[in-house]
C-alpha cells in the first residue's frame, strides 16, 4: 500500500528559503499574506482563510484546524493575522526552518541596516 504525504506550504519553507535566500523567502511570505488575506481588512481572518486556503495548498484542513491556525498566530487578540504575525507563524510551523531564522533573518535585513549606518 502506497502512501500519500500532502506537502504543505510550510514543508516547502526550508526549500524556499535555501534557494531564495532570506529576502527572497520574506518577499514570499509577504506574497502568501496577500493571497490569503481579506482585501478590506487587510489581515488575515478566519473566513479569508478557509476561502483561499487552496493558495497554500490547506484545502484540506478543517475549520476547527483553520481557527486554530488564526489563533495559535494571532499576537496581538485581534483575532486576525497581520503580516508580521503571519510570517511568524509560518516559521513556527516549520521548525526546519526556526533552526536557521536568524541567520535568514540576518541576510534579509542587515544589508538595509548597513545602508541607513553608512
Amino acid at each position: 500500500m502506497e502512501t500519500q504525504r500532502k506537502v504543505h506550504f510550510q514543508d516547502l519553507l526550508p526549500i524556499m528559503a535555501q534557494k531564495l535566500g532570506g529576502e527572497g523567502l520574506i518577499k514570499e511570505l509577504c506574497h502568501g499574506f496577500k493571497l490569503l488575506m481579506d482585501s478590506e481588512k487587510r489581515l488575515i481572518t478566519f473566513e479569508s482563510l478557509k476561502r483561499n486556503s487552496a493558495f497554500l495548498g490547506l484545502e484540506g484542513f478543517s475549520d476547527k484546524e483553520l481557527e486554530s491556525m488564526v489563533r495559535e498566530g494571532d499576537l496581538d487578540g485581534d483575532g486576525a493575522l497581520n503580516q508580521m504575525e503571519f510570517c511568524v507563524l509560518m516559521f513556527r510551523l516549520s521548525p526546519q526552518l526556526m533552526n536557521g531564522a536568524e541567520a535568514l533573518l540576518d541576510e534579509a535585513f542587515l544589508p538595509e541596516s548597513r545602508s541607513r549606518q553608512g
